[in-house]
């Protein structure tokens, strides 16, 4: 990386001494207006990337040469060595070609995984808000360099060291790099050093005008200056000294390799009783049993088997992108199949996140509200709200749908509500410049209501807005002078939300000139409100989430909805999408507010009743999810907000939303929605049960070939047959039957009744279902065959009769996996346009097998004979029986 500049590196050792002037000037930027297009290349060019320092990726060499460090290859290549010095030379190079060879397929089957991972990453970039040219924009957050203006709001990661320019409130969990897990209250102010010091060496958490890469903004809002990216941050400097730990390997990859070791000494043992069977009891020469015994464990022993299910989830996790569902984590890929539970927030999942004023009232009868009430509670709307107009916003637009910008940018509600004001013909940002906001108490989840001050000709108006429940208890009367019918409210609000409408309710209070309403807390400014009125708006389902639900349930996934939405509101938007329960009369529904007056048992007791959660904090969301998995669920868990955190890690699959989520909840999350759609989230458990079958397909297909091989070669002297394949035979199938064949299997579609059958358990072997029976027995049928025709084939010469085992062997694990396709339909109605890799490597490796047999220096190479019209029938014939003994398996399984 180049060295930051060094004026710029000094500015960043004693940013938080300095005043924001003072900083601006010293990074030569105008606090005002951000960085000019040209000047941000320039410097990205001179202190390049934002990005922390990583563990330097193996060289070429390095790649080439692990393959040949494992001890079965070694000893393959010391048997290859011996045979050189003992005049075999044609078979010491076909060994040695044979190793190369595998080392060349394994080498591009990690170049394959690592760019498919590298992607992954790649998308999953974080972005940054920053301000050029006077402009806000969104950007890559490995582009920022020293002097961009960054806007930051609650649920950002710090995305650079900042000398904080303006504050709003901001708060900022620094856990990361302090260990102090309590939130700090940050400014702008420059710092004093303390007596005695220079101040440099002050403590981070006692920098609160700085707010540091990596942190997180738990409140509030704030802009920054970046004084120092990658390496030189806070967080690059504490990176430097640790390293890079690597690429951590997936649950299943773990399972597999402990497989493979306890595999391993099975081989093992099997090869030691084949080199002395050969030899005491068949007399075979005591070199060719050790090259024989040496080539069987390595073509046997799975050691590349947790590399290929690499590569097969790394696949599988791009494919997944193109559906919209971008895997942070590679062992998501394989927990997907055994989700049980799905629990989804409501706006914007489950519904469009398209908000639509429907009503507003100013009173409780139905007369038409008056022209000055009407215009206060939209007044209010408009002040007490934080969307801001599109940088392209065209005059006009009022109103926006999926295929059309919006005019406002901001959250739905909000930008709902100024498109109301808008149709209303209120002029909103004349309003809003004669009314400028002189300070806010931002909205949280424990207030459910957010409140702004702002100065008029006759001293201050504070506006607030939020649930009813929240605002309309802390009003004394309404803003015509009558007494508020708390109740009667209460109750208008529950009916409008009962049709599915959210509602919000508005309030005002005025303030005397010589009054500091902004010095006060939020529980003070929102105290003797005068009611407004309440607005409701609409935000239909959507239209694929009906369709999505009712997948779920036909999966046995158990759908729930989690909202902070009104109780009637949310059993209104259930009941369109068809996610309540039709034997739960009246349905179950459990707010926030059950749930605190519920203990851990009352809760596990009705947890897996209930498909509805209303006026839920984030808090509460962990003991929805830990009650849900001590009742043996499954539990994947949707999430945008920073208090949302803890719930998407508590989960075994955190959903985090790519669209509006924040970059906290992205961070905790192992799968991440570039859509936001629930459908989306079905779309991926389908697609990770796929992956999972065909893991599970491919390794049915290894263990199988393997087996058959064992067996072969095993029985064959116990049965006084000489040994019916040589070491170049065994490690020939093992390079072109294991390779592409297998690895094709990863794009097999997903079975027909994927989602009509409940989830995999997490715990389940990876053997079930027969699979253990499956390899033993079709193993052995090979076998069977193989050493039927070799006995038959035995009285036209031993070379004869292996050229045809080696010919059966081969073919018969293609017809295997042409029949494993899936576990239950038919190979014939599978159709063969389906799976055009599988066929093509197939077609390759049959084109390769007849190689062997018709090319006259193959001939020489492989010690084969060609074989006449009527033997390779018989071949194929064998190869054809264990195809419809697998079909017979499949029959009758569908009983």
């Amino acid at each position: 990386m180049v060295e930051p500049h060094r004026a710029h590196a000094e500015i960043h050792e004693r940013a938080h001494l300095l005043s924001v002037e003072a900083v601006a000037a010293g990074l030569g930027v105008d606090p005002g207006t951000g960085l000019r297009p040209a000047e941000h290349e320039e410097r990205l060019a001179r202190h390049g990337p934002n990005a922390l320092p990583t563990a330097r990726p193996r060289s070429l060499p390095a790649r080439l040469l692990e393959p040949f460090l494992d001890v079965m290859v070694l000893v393959l290549l010391a048997a290859a060595g011996v045979a050189f010095a003992l005049g075999e030379r044609t078979d010491a190079v076909v060994i040695l070609v044979i190793v190369v060879l595998n080392a060349l397929i394994g080498l591009v089957q990690e170049w394959k995984a690592d760019r498919a991972l590298l992607a992954l990453q790649q998308l999953a970039a974080p972005q940054a808000c920053v301000r050029r040219d006077g402009q806000p924009q969104q950007v890559q957050a490995h582009d920022l360099v020293p002097g961009d203006l960054v806007l930051l709001e609650a649920g950002n990661l710090v995305p650079a060291d900042l000398r904080l320019s303006s504050v709003a409130q901001l708060r900022v969990d620094e856990s990361t790099l302090t260990g102090e897990s309590v939130t700090v209250d940050k400014h702008a102010q420059a710092l004093s050093p303390p007596p005695g010091s220079d101040g440099a060496s002050l403590a981070l958490g006692d920098r609160l005008n700085m707010a540091f890469k990596g942190t997180m903004i738990t409140h509030g809002r704030a802009e920054g200056l970046v004084v120092a990216t990658g390496a030189g941050t806070q967080l690059g400097q504490v990176a430097s000294l640790l390293g890079s730990s690597g690429r951590r390997s997936t649950p299943l990859q773990r399972r597999l390799a402990a497989f493979g070791r306890r595999l391993s000494v099975v081989v093992l043992g099997i090869c030691v009783v084949v080199f002395f069977t050969g030899v005491l009891l068949r007399d075979e020469s005591p070199w060719t049993m050790a090259l024989t015994a040496i080539s069987l464990a390595v073509a046997a022993i799975p050691e590349a088997l947790p590399a290929v299910v690499t590569v097969l989830l790394a696949l599988g996790a791009r494919r997944m992108v193109q559906g919209q569902a971008l895997v942070r984590r590679l062992p998501a890929v394989e927990t997907l199949g055994s989700v049980s539970t799905i629990c989804s927030d409501k706006t914007g999942t489950l519904t469009l996140n398209r908000m639509q004023v429907s009503a507003a009232l100013t009173s409780l009868d139905e007369a038409p509200a008056s022209r000055t009430a009407d215009a206060a509670l939209w007044r209010a709307a408009v002040l007490c709200n934080d969307a801001q107009p599109a940088p392209h916003r065209r005059a006009g637009a009022e109103r926006w749908s999926e295929h059309t910008p919006s005019a406002w940018i901001g959250d739905p509600t909000e930008t709902a509500l100024l498109d109301g004001a808008a149709a209303r013909d209120l002029p909103i940002e004349p309003l809003r410049a004669r009314l400028p906001r002189a300070h806010e108490w931002p909205f949280d989840a424990d207030r459910k209501r957010m409140s702004t001050l702002h100065r008029t000709g006759h001293g201050w108006l504070a506006l607030t807005k939020g649930a009813p429940e929240a605002v309309l208890p802390r009003c004394i009367a309404t803003d015509t002078g009558g007494e508020v019918e708390l109740q009667a409210w209460l109750e208008r609000a529950r009916q409008l939300a009962g049709q599915g409408l959210r509602v919000l309710a508005l309030a005002q209070r005025r303030h005397e000139a010589d009054r500091h309403p902004q010095d006060e807390s939020a529980d003070q400014a929102e105290r003797q409100l005068e009611l407004l009125g309440l607005i409701a708006l609409i935000d239909p389902p959507r239209p694929e989430a009906r369709a999505a639900v009712a997948e779920c349930l036909a999966a046995g996934i158990t759908p729930v909805m989690i909202t902070g939405d009104h109780p009637a509101t949310a059993l209104a938007i259930a009941a369109q999408l068809g996610l309540l329960d039709p034997g739960q009369q009246p349905p179950q529904v459990l707010t926030g507010a059950d749930l605190g007056r519920m203990d851990e048992a009352e809760l596990g007791a009705r947890v897996e009743d209930v498909r509805v959660y209303a006026r839920v904090d984030p808090a509460q969301k962990i003991r929805i999810v830990q009650a849900l998995q001590a009742r043996g669920r499954h539990v994947a868990m949707t999430g945008d907000g920073v208090n949302d955190a803890p719930a998407l890690k508590a989960a075994d699959i955190g959903v985090a939303m790519g669209r509006n989520g924040t970059d906290v909840a992205r961070e905790a999350a192992s799968l991440v929605l570039l859509d936001d759609h629930f459908a989306t989230i079905v779309t991926a458990v389908r697609e990770g049960r796929r992956i999972f079958d065909n893991i599970r397909k491919f390794i049915r297909y290894a263990m199988t070939g393997n087996s058959g091989e064992i067996w072969t070669i095993f029985l064959a002297p116990l049965l006084g047959l000489p040994i019916p394949l040589l070491p170049i035979h065994i490690l020939w199938i093992n390079l072109v039957t294991d390779g592409l064949p297998g690895l094709a299997l990863a794009a097999e579609a997903a079975e027909p009744g994927v989602m009509r059958r409940p989830p995999r358990p997490p715990g389940e072997s990876l053997f079930a279902h027969g699979l253990w029976q499956h390899a033993l027995w079709v193993g052995l049928l090979i076998a069977a065959l193989c050493l039927g025709v070799h006995a038959w084939a035995i009285h036209d010469g031993q070379a004869h009769g292996q050229t045809m085992v080696f010919t059966v062997l081969t073919l018969a694990q293609m017809a295997h996996v042409l029949a494993i396709r899936s576990e239950s339909v038919p190979m014939w109605r599978l159709g063969w346009r389906s799976n055009l890799p599988l066929h093509g490597a197939v077609a390759l490796t049959f084109v390769m097998q007849m190689a062997t047999l018709y090319v006259p220096w193959l001939q020489d190479i492989f010690h084969t004979e060609a074989l006449s019209a009527a033997e390779l029938l018989i071949c194929l014939g064998c190869a054809a029986t264990v195809a419809v003994a697998v079909e017979a398996e499949k029959a009758w399984r569908r009983r």
